[in-house]
């Protein structure tokens, strides 16, 4: 068994993968009840100082908190295995339900976020490479540490405030809007969103694309292709840009998969429904089996998309496939 996973790469990811999955209910659970108080108090407050003994009693044992916390563990731990994610009594839904519903709209969020970044950070990254320590090296590099200093939820409500009291524009005020029931409303709610957290995620993606493009177009081959006249366009996107892809790819993906659990002050900021937005609702309310699906689900999801990064190497990069 052990050579197997030594010889088969995909068993080895799978195994590390189930390895993390592991670690992350671990360090959840563990978390969560390390954090003073409980659903009961979250719930009732002050009043929960009035519960009666046999009343206390009976809420333990309604959420289970009168079961030594290895049982606990273990059981929510089997729940997730028959596609039980816990119940959120908040919400009055089960958290697969609330899961299903959030999910899609930070992807759709992340999905926006990381095409503006793309559409900022790789033209500005070549565009400093081009030309190392010129202006517009200077320019770059100013956009890319404005991206990595300025807060997130400072540049958030800066936007919604400019844009609201200048241009009365505030879409985010009239209640989320799914993208099947208004397309046009949900595209508007996206937009500021999305140029927040675009802007963050560019500034790593500037960097990568330049140090990538310094480094290729060092190579030998790069001289020789312009040495024969390829046109300097050309020799950018189909020699340049194509073999510094995986850096920017690999960038891409992590930043991807930090969008879906790191976004939750922009979700909060612009009251967007996303998965964020639902584990910190879950932490207010204390509720146990909801926060620790939904990390778990985002945890998952984060794998999922590094093993879909490390496809795309194979399509983009001949070497990759050949090793």
């Amino acid at each position: 068994m052990r050579q197997t996973l030594t010889h088969n790469p995909l068993l080895r990811r799978i195994a590390a993968a189930a390895g993390t999955l592991l670690g992350v209910a671990v360090f959840v659970f563990i978390m969560l009840r390390a954090i003073p108080g409980d659903q009961i108090t979250a719930g009732l407050g002050t009043e929960a100082a009035a519960l009666t003994p046999a009343q206390q009693a009976a809420l333990e044992s309604y959420y289970g908190l009168d079961q030594p916390l290895f049982i606990q563990f273990f059981s929510w731990l089997g729940n997730l295995f028959t596609g039980n994610l816990g119940f959120s009594s908040r919400a009055q839904e089960s958290v697969l339900d609330l899961t299903l519903r959030s999910l899609p709209v930070t992807f759709e969020l992340a999905i926006f976020a990381i095409v503006l970044a793309l559409l900022i950070g790789v033209p500005l990254g070549m565009l400093a490479a081009s030309r190392p320590d010129s202006p517009r090296d200077g320019l770059a590099q100013v956009v890319s540490l404005a991206g990595l200093s300025v807060p997130a939820f400072l540049l958030a409500t800066t936007l919604l405030s400019v844009f609201a009291a200048s241009w009365g524009f505030n879409p985010n005020g009239e209640g989320f809007a799914a993208f099947t029931d208004n397309p046009l409303l949900n595209l508007q709610q996206m937009l500021l969103p999305a140029v927040v957290l675009g802007f963050g995620i560019a500034a790593p993606i500037i960097r990568t694309t330049r140090t990538a493009v310094l480094e290729i177009r060092s190579n030998d081959f790069i001289r020789t292709a312009r040495a024969k006249g390829v046109p300097e366009g050309r020799l950018q996107a189909r020699h340049v840009l194509r073999n510094a892809l995986v850096p920017i790819v690999t960038m891409t993906g992590l930043q991807f998969g930090y969008l879906l659990g790191g976004a939750v002050v922009v979700e909060q900021i612009f009251s967007i429904p996303g998965i964020g937005r639902q584990v910190l609702l879950g932490i207010q309310q204390k509720e146990y089996a909801l926060v620790q699906s939904t990390v778990l689900v985002i945890a998952l999801t984060f794998v999922i998309v590094n093993l879909l990064t490390d496809l795309l190497y194979r399509v983009i990069d001949p070497r990759v496939r050949a090793a």
